[in-house]
């Protein structure tokens, strides 16, 4: 088994449109949501979204060429492939056949289908634009990275909901531990903010119409975000031999499913993964110093995964340090894992535990320290990041400083 060691890392969302940025807001409790932009905001009812700000692609790609085949999905995702490359310092030769490319999504080209949905449908339009396809398949992220950066090693799409990007990374690893590759560019995007999958998501009655307050009293539920993350993932071996800054080490990994039912989570799912995680990692509970929660600010998901905790944990659950970092980029679904990865590798560097803003009031079926609207300055040294699906597909990842 190879160590695995975190090179590169690279992100846009409503924190900012690269790393850097990010961290900092991240650890700062910069909330970056706000009424939506990207629509008609009188056609919802929630209106409060997470959204990439200022984002110009014509910085990023060429109209001409690249944009007809980019979904906004797939244009996050190349832009903190890029920079997650850019940040490991890896040179074309390194990238060919020894990497891979494992990229998560939940929902793929949304923007593209509810455009061509009104075209049909709103306009009566006979047509779609020829590369309607292409545009949306989950996959079109892992291929135009790939593409873009001349990676002919194994190269697909993860979609497993909001899990997607925690899939990916664990695939990752399993894909240089198997000597499929050298390096695994992996991470997750996502770009639900149209009007259709709102107004689905508005179905589920989970949206919340201010903010999203994970694990407090009177929570109101789930804010959409919008972006990417990307990781660089390097055998430990070949990071050093061509002289990388390494970052974090992805030390463990679990994966489970609740075998349950499709929305309602129970305890056993996201303890499991927790506990698959920790015996992958080969430490013991205790060594667990700050964890990144799923904590979408729904009812029952902040109860069961505090439960979980409590189940997996024991007395050292009150001696975490936990936040959910939803409450500032929004919920990220299929890009999730990667987006708190990167609030995780914050930690890390900084030795501060991000906070989990817009908290108001204790819920005591909630009654963990939550970081709360403040950061917490901290030794950190293990960091696990939780991410559990709808399905009750879980991943739990730890990284080592």
């Amino acid at each position: 088994m190879h160590r695995v060691a975190v090179t590169g890392v690279g992100c846009i969302t409503a924190l900012g449109d690269n790393y850097q940025q990010f961290s900092k807001n991240v650890l700062e409790g910069y909330c970056g949501v706000a009424p939506v932009t990207l629509f008609d905001k009188s056609l919802v009812i929630s209106q409060q979204v997470a959204e990439v700000k200022n984002f110009i692609v014509e910085n990023h790609f060429d109209v001409r060429k690249q944009l007809p085949f980019l979904d906004r999905f797939a244009q996050f995702a190349l832009v903190s492939a890029r920079e997650a490359v850019s940040h490991a310092g890896l040179t074309d030769q390194v990238l060919s056949e020894s990497s891979s490319v494992v990229y998560g999504t939940g929902i793929g080209g949304q923007t593209t289908q509810d455009e061509g949905y009104w075209r049909l449908y709103g306009e009566k339009a006979k047509r779609l634009p020829p590369f309607t396809v292409p545009k949306l398949v989950p996959s079109s992220a892992a291929s135009h990275i790939s593409i873009d950066m001349g990676i002919t090693g194994p190269s697909f799409g993860v979609t497993s909901s909001c899990a997607s990007a925690g899939h990916a990374l664990c695939v990752g690893v399993m894909m240089l531990n198997s000597g499929q590759c050298d390096v695994a560019i992996c991470g997750g995007s996502e770009a639900p903010i149209n009007v259709g999958t709102v107004k689905a998501w508005e179905g589920m009655r989970v949206l919340s119409n201010d903010q999203c307050r994970p694990f407090s009293a009177g929570r109101g539920g789930v804010i959409l975000g919008e972006g990417a993350a990307t990781l660089i993932l390097e055998t430990y071996e070949h990071a050093e031999k061509r002289g990388a800054t390494i970052l974090a080490e992805l030390v463990g990994f679990g994966m489970s499913s609740d075998a349950n039912h499709v929305v309602a989570p129970i305890v056993h799912g996201p303890a499991s993964a927790m506990s698959k995680a920790l015996d992958n990692a080969g430490i013991v509970p205790e060594k667990i110093d700050y964890i990144n929660a799923h904590g979408s600010g729904t009812q029952q998901n902040d109860v069961t995964e505090t439960a979980a905790i409590h189940s997996v944990f024991g007395k050292h659950a009150t001696n975490l340090a936990i936040s959910s970092t939803k409450a500032m980029h929004g919920h990220t679904l299929g890009a999730a894992s990667g987006v708190e990865a990167a609030a995780c590798l914050s930690a890390l560097e900084h030795q501060v535990a991000p906070p989990t803003v817009n908290f108001q009031s204790a819920d005591p079926e909630c009654d963990l320290n939550y970081v709360v609207n403040c950061a917490q300055p901290m030794k950190v040294e293990y960091v696990m990041n939780n991410s559990f699906a709808f399905g009750g597909l879980n991943t739990s990842i730890i990284f080592r400083r």
